[in-house]
């Protein structure tokens, strides 16, 4: 892959958007080179969590390519949207826990793509926002749909109808972000922040992010349900057995994802 880089950090997968020269911007390319990454890592039993960033001090990713799609037609319009939510969409529903670490702009198509990550961290440098506005446009990569749920519409619709870009400090005080750490920190706080999660029982994991994210699209009768039978399947696992029996010894978990 060409704008993709991955490295297997003892279980952990750092997936780098590496394009300099335009900021990480992302184009068709770079948007299947990341779904092949997550394809990969899927089958990958060796991965136990992914941390996704952008190569450079200065960009997460600052946006989608706009010389692409300032020759969209309206048929090109909307296929490209589509693929960019499939992608997505496949990181979102990604059965291991997927971290962004924010180190830059985080502007349009990268601060949706970050919204499609499990839990996000920003360095203290990063900005954020959806200026799709100012290009005559709307985010199309399912921009509208989850920064509307994660924030509420009416921070949502201020955010998107100004096309404003935001700090660190304020994502995190409206809930864009998890965590805000030094420039220096952000790699180290996500891969702590991996590890630790890597350490849990996998199939738990999985369960909780399935939950989770399922779950929030249902009347909450119908996830609690869910929950329900999520719950009833792990009793049948030998990690179960294994956490209790730990817990009871007062030692530490041996998990094997069975």
């Amino acid at each position: 892959m060409e704008n993709v880089k991955t490295e297997n950090r003892d279980g952990v997968l750092v997936v780098t958007i590496d394009r300099p020269k335009s900021l990480n911007a992302l184009n068709a390319q770079t948007i299947e080179e990341i779904a092949e990454a997550f394809d990969a890592a899927k089958s990958d039993a060796s991965v136990k969590a992914v941390i996704l960033t952008g190569g450079g001090e200065k960009a997460f990713v600052a946006g989608a390519d706009i010389s692409e799609l300032a020759t969209m037609t309206p048929v090109t319009g909307k296929a490209t949207a589509e693929k960019g939510q499939k992608v997505f969409a496949a990181i979102e529903r990604f059965p291991k826990p997927v971290i962004a670490a924010i180190n830059g702009f985080a502007l349009g198509g990268g601060c949706e793509l970050a919204l499609a990550c499990h839990i996000r961290i920003a360095s203290q440098k990063a900005q954020l926002g959806l200026p799709e506005v100012s290009l005559g446009i709307i985010p199309g990569y399912g921009g509208t749909q989850r920064m509307a749920r994660l924030l509420g519409k009416g921070k949502a619709l201020e955010l998107i109808l100004t096309g404003d870009r935001i700090g660190a400090d304020e994502a995190l005080a409206v809930g864009l972000v998890n965590r805000v750490v030094a420039p220096e920190e952000l790699m180290a706080t996500a891969e702590a922040m991996a590890k630790k999660i890597a350490s849990r029982g996998q199939l738990a994991v999985r369960a909780a992010i399935e939950a989770v994210m399922s779950g929030s699209e249902m009347p909450q009768a119908e996830g609690q349900l869910l929950e329900a039978t999520l719950f009833g399947l792990l009793a049948s696992t030998d990690d179960m057995r294994e956490g209790m029996q730990a817990f009871l010894e007062k030692r530490a978990a041996n998990f094997q994802g069975k």
